[in-house]
């Protein structure tokens, strides 16, 4: 095997492993922790306790998974014969991975909102507020969710030969 299919194995498997981090922890949140969560304890102040740990424990894990992301996703863009440039729409690859980027920036930028503004240390969460950000998570479960079809889309379209 050589230097460069190793190199991009590894490329690969990192940009899964953040994804899985991310995305993943995302939906096991929505999907698991938090129904479990609120069965076990009720709908109180230890859901919050609980949540708040979870995402201080949780978001660095996040950030680290998005800076990987941008950087393994670019590395992986400048491998594929069909990519263009960044946010090109010249053909069905590019299409595509141009929505998944606008989905994956809408993402980044829903986290930070909820993070830096929402769940700021000192910032009390009103109920309207902690219901925002609840729909905020939901939003951006699905927004994963379409990200993740993006990624299949884009592993199905056939690679046109070279020279």
């Amino acid at each position: 095997m050589d230097i460069k299919t190793l190199v991009f194995a590894f490329v690969t498997f990192f940009h899964n492993l953040f994804t899985v981090v991310w995305m993943g922890g995302l939906m096991v949140t929505v999907i698991s922790f938090l129904p479990a969560l609120k069965e076990s304890v009720g709908a109180g102040p230890q859901v919050k306790k609980v949540m708040q740990a979870f995402q201080k424990h949780q978001s660095i894990w996040v950030y680290i998974s998005m800076g990987g992301l941008i950087l393994t996703g670019l590395l992986m863009s400048k491998r594929a014969p069909q990519f263009e440039t960044l946010f090109g729409f010249g053909n069905a690859y590019s299409v595509t991975l141009s929505i998944k980027h606008i989905l994956v920036i809408a993402m980044i930028v829903i986290t930070l909102f909820r993070s830096l503004i929402l769940s700021r240390p000192g910032v009390v969460l009103t109920p309207k507020k902690e219901q925002l950000s609840f729909k905020l998570v939901i939003i951006n479960a699905i927004l994963a969710v379409v990200v993740l079809f993006a990624s299949g889309l884009l592993a199905a379209l056939p690679i046109p030969l070279s020279g």
